[in-house]
């Protein structure tokens, strides 16, 4: 009788604490929907409603770079919530192979992930009123699906962005919304909130991390591995909602199971669409082949992922549509929604066969069907080297080093078959292994493309973008360490040097050379390669005299020497100058180094993601200040105060090419990024020509009209890879090898310069990877794609390739930072 009254007491007693969870509503003060709240009032609104209940936890699992809170917010009923530790272990348990677990006693766990493009603002709004719906559960369908289902909610994964979209919109809109689609409000300026503070899309950056968001976010991911992994976007105003199953290409490694669950939750989804009336879509415009997205990447790590998008871009609070309608953010929230809770409602239903079939995939993971069993990858650069086993540290794929022995394998170089001898510090990654899904899918050689219609760029193999040799093997392979071994760095103590003599080879190398001129120290770059006791000093050898830097600096050798060691600098100190093989240290042929003062244009000519590229290279990766001006500045640029400019992909006006003149024949050096090299051709004095084309003979259009949406493919290339033949005596080339392996995405080409250094080039057997239309093939089967060229006392540097495409093309960097820190 005791226990009866003690547990009606305690219902009593708890039972208002549900009554105190407020709704969103009530707690932001309006009604959801009819304004775009700040990140802070989201924030404050989970940890309120956390706060009141025990069946959500709140979990912050970092910052952005502008310092805003990222969190995650866990629900689900009761009882799972008091073994909510064990459950998050029993999912590990499971993806590691444990049979063990009791599959029918464990809730499948459903990720929902909103806002990770920041002006498609209507994703963080719903995840209020997801969040409150689950956390009181007063429809008994709900408490249903709590009972089988984990859920975690990340309210928004971009709160930098959605803050400067929301920020804007919020100080321009007027007492009532302005549904005329042509109102100001429907413009955000540049760079607009759909990337983050540096102007990435990290949609695009699941598998690279290259962006903090990212690597924190991924952290956790891991640790949860979830069943059912949503992204919620939103589309165009006129478009209707789409969600999945996905439109073909879908990569050959997701499994029948993933491709028929997806069915069944786009069944789920329609039924509750139809009963409202709504339009929608599937199988169309958002495949399934880019392995960092937010459906892809969860695909190959063994989830159903998907992406749902609701037409809402640049919709405010109200637009009118294309067919007359007003679209509200109150019925984009309502849209959203609805798939929310139908998707953690099929997952409930499903639970049991989720998680077998979660099992299966990383069981199958472990004996992959696949050509090759093994990727070997050469030490060839050693800091290249790092950064991948960095990336593949990040997502969790396990590597070894060394086997000591001779294999056939297919080269990514030659792309046929060799003979090739495995040592001690080359990477081995076989793909038996719990990520090996993912592993093969970063690695393989050539991925296949069932329909040419993607959405994003169709190759990306690691060995290509991080300029490694590699070979793809037939045979299961391990290695015998699992570290690259290294000899230790030490500074000589040589008690007179003649020299120091320092590699160039990454990003490490350039923050040597940074800090070795910061702090007045002259450094020289060997054109021409030299040796010196037996060992051979590559082109582009940085170097060190100690008595011409003597002369200003009498301490100059403890001032070396302590920064190399802080550094923990790869060194060679030499004592003399006189050189085997090569020329002399007193020769023209080691050229002093200036120190740049780097600058980059903004505005809205400027590609973002290409300005952004460069920003978050020099800021977070240099950790080095350049200044960003806007195009404006172009006219009145100080030479003594910017002495390097560089241009970022975009469109510019007419005017900038004859504007910098006087500035680049000052001596200024001009870095011409991509389309950026437009604005300069046919000015003079550049010479920069586009490659003639084929006139094409008229034929009219010829695609059909049931065709129009895949357009004319022949002119396509959504991304593939080109081996670049590069003039490996030019300064732009060094730290590379003869070849650089290119992510082309457009079809610029230009014609070699007829009085200059034509350093990168294209030839008729460049085509290595990817999609690419016939008529897109044949033009980039020669041509120019780098260049410089001497304008008066300055020069001029042609880069038509995107070097820093999405800070993961690691190959890239080296060539950018050639151009910046070279005397090109």
């Amino acid at each position: 009788m005791r226990r009866t009254l003690l547990i009606f007491w305690l219902s009593v007693i708890c039972a208002p604490l549900f009554a105190q969870i407020q709704t969103p509503d009530a707690f932001l003060g309006y009604e959801l929907g009819t304004h775009f709240s700040s990140h802070q009032k989201v924030v404050d609104y989970f940890k309120d409603v956390a706060s009141k209940t025990s069946n959500v936890k709140l979990q912050s699992y970092g910052k952005t770079y502008e310092g805003r809170e990222l969190l995650l917010a866990v629900v689900s009923d009761p009882a799972n919530m008091e073994r909510l530790d064990q459950i998050k272990a029993n999912n590990g348990a499971i993806s590691n192979g444990d049979k063990r677990i009791a599959l029918d006693k464990q809730p499948v766990i459903v990720w929902l992930s909103y806002n990770v493009h920041g002006n498609e603002a209507n994703s963080t709004e719903t995840a209020m009123k997801v969040l409150y719906t689950l956390a009181t559960a007063k429809d008994e369908k709900v408490k249903a699906w709590l009972k089988n289902t984990v859920v975690i909610i990340d309210p928004c994964l971009n709160p930098d962005g959605r803050e400067r979209y929301v920020s804007y919109f919020n100080s321009i809109v007027g007492t009532e919304p302005n549904p005329d689609p042509s109102a100001r409000e429907h413009y955000e300026p540049w760079p607009g909130g759909r990337t983050n503070h540096y102007y990435f899309d990290l949609n695009r950056d699941w598998a690279w991390q290259s962006q903090i968001e990212s690597e924190q976010r991924l952290k956790q991911y891991h640790q949860w591995l979830p069943q059912i992994h949503v992204d919620f976007h939103e589309q165009g105003y006129n478009e209707p909602y789409y969600f999945a199953p996905a439109a073909e290409p879908i990569h050959q490694a997701v499994t029948p199971w993933q491709r028929q669950f997806q069915v069944v939750v786009g069944k789920n989804n329609a039924k509750y669409f139809d009963d409202n009336g709504w339009q929608y879509f599937t199988k169309e415009r958002f495949d399934l082949l880019y392995p960092s997205y937010g459906d892809t990447y969860p695909l190959y790590n063994g989830a159903i992922g998907m992406t749902y998008e609701q037409g809402g871009i640049r919709a405010g609070l109200a637009v009118i549509t294309a067919d007359g309608d007003t679209l509200t953010l109150k019925d984009r929230i309502s849209h959203h929604f609805t798939t929310s809770l139908s998707t953690i409602e099929i997952a409930s239903g499903y639970a049991e066969k989720l998680l077998v079939e979660f099992r299966k995939f990383f069981e199958q993971s472990l004996t992959p069907a696949l050509p090759y069993k093994t990727y070997v990858v050469k030490a060839q650069n050693i800091s290249r080297m790092r950064k991948l086993a960095d990336l593949l540290t990040k997502n969790k794929i396990a590597f070894a080093f060394g086997a000591d022995r001779t294999l056939n394998g297919y080269s990514y170089e030659t792309q046929k078959q060799e003979t090739f001898k495995v040592e001690r510090n080359d990477m081995i990654v076989n793909v038996a292994q719990k990520h090996g899904v993912l592993a093969n899918i970063l690695f393989e050689p050539q991925t296949a493309v069932t329909d040419s219609n993607t959405y994003d760029i169709t190759a990306w193999a690691l060995p290509y973008a991080y300029g490694l040799k590699a070979y793809a093997v037939k045979e299961s392979l391990s290695g015998s360490f699992s570290f690259i071994e290294e000899q230790k760095k030490s500074v000589s103590t040589v008690v007179k040097p003649y020299a120091w003599v320092l590699s160039w080879d990454g990003v490490e190398d350039v923050k040597v050379l940074m800090a070795l001129q910061e702090q007045g120290v002259k450094v020289r770059m060997a054109e021409q390669s030299f040796t010196i006791g037996g060992v051979l000093y590559k082109a582009g050898t940085l170097l060190v005299y100690r008595a011409e830097n003597e002369k200003k600096m009498p301490n100059v050798q403890a001032i070396v020497e302590k920064t190399l060691r802080q550094m923990n600098a790869e060194v060679k100190v030499l004592s003399s100058g006189y050189v085997e093989k090569g020329k002399d240290f007193g020769s023209s042929v080691y050229r002093l180094l200036s120190v740049p003062k780097v600058a980059v244009l903004a505005g809205s000519e400027v590609s973002s993601q290409s300005i952004g590229e460069i920003w978050h290279l020099f800021e977070q990766q240099l950790e080095m200040p350049i200044s960003i001006l806007n195009v404006s500045a172009a006219a009145n640029l100080d030479i003594q105060k910017v002495n390097t400019l560089i241009i970022a992909d975009g469109y510019y006006g007419d005017k900038l090419a004859e504007q910098l003149v006087p500035w680049v024949s000052a001596g200024g050096k001009l870095i011409l990024l991509e389309d950026a090299i437009g604005a300069f051709v046919g000015k003079k004095p550049f010479q920069i020509k586009r490659k003639e084309e084929k006139p094409n003979e008229a034929k009219g259009n010829t695609v059909a009209y049931g065709n129009r949406g895949h357009d004319d493919f022949s002119n396509s290339i959504p991304g593939a890879i080109y081996n670049l033949y590069l003039d490996t005596t030019h300064p732009l080339s060094f730290g590379a090898s003869k070849y650089y392996y290119t992510l082309k995405t457009d079809a610029n080409v230009y014609q070699p310069l007829e009085n200059g250094y034509n350093i990168g080039l294209l030839k008729p057997d460049s085509y290595m990877a990817g999609v690419v239309g016939a008529k897109v093939k044949d033009k980039l089967s020669s041509g120019m794609l780098l260049a410089s060229e001497d304008i008066g006392k300055g020069s001029v540097v042609y880069i038509a390739t995107p070097l820093l495409f999405r800070s993961f093309w690691e190959s890239g960097k080296q060539l950018f930072f050639n151009s910046v820190f070279l005397g090109i």
